[in-house]
């Protein structure tokens, strides 16, 4: 085997590892960056909707489904969706609950730290502005 044959199997071999790491790479990226409007929605087993249904005939059951269309992270009948009577999904509730009530307080984070680095923006953009306004009157 020459050296320019054993040079083209390595240079072959090196763009073939280049690209697998480019698409490996652009794949990572597209999945860490999906929109997160995907919800998990966990249904009740059927005997506990049977036990459910027996015991509460004249409570309304909570509805388990969530739409894929609704981008809305708190929905309006969580106020009137009666307590869970078994423990594990009472539970389950319970962590969702706390597992939205995190996010909010995160967005809530969020927005203020935008607010005030646009506060601070608008700040210094008046001072530049002033600032340009004397070098036009030290001109003229």
């Amino acid at each position: 085997m020459s050296v320019q044959q054993r040079d083209s199997s390595k240079l072959l071999w090196g763009i073939v590892g280049g690209l697998v790491a480019v698409i490996l790479l652009v794949v990572a990226y597209q999945w860490l960056n999906a929109p997160s409007d995907q919800q998990t929605v966990t249904e009740m087993p059927a005997e506990t909707k049977e036990a459910n249904s027996s015991d509460s005939a004249t409570e309304p059951t909570p509805v388990a489904t969530a739409t894929a269309s609704t981008n809305a992270l708190v929905k309006e009948d969580i106020l009137t969706a009666p307590v869970l009577k078994h423990p594990t999904l009472a539970k389950e509730e319970l962590s969702r609950l706390d597992d939205v009530q995190r996010q909010l307080q995160e967005q809530t984070a969020a927005l203020q730290a935008q607010h005030q680095d646009a506060d601070e923006l608008i700040r210094l953009k008046e001072e530049q502005i002033k600032l340009l306004e004397a070098q036009l009157a030290e001109k003229s």
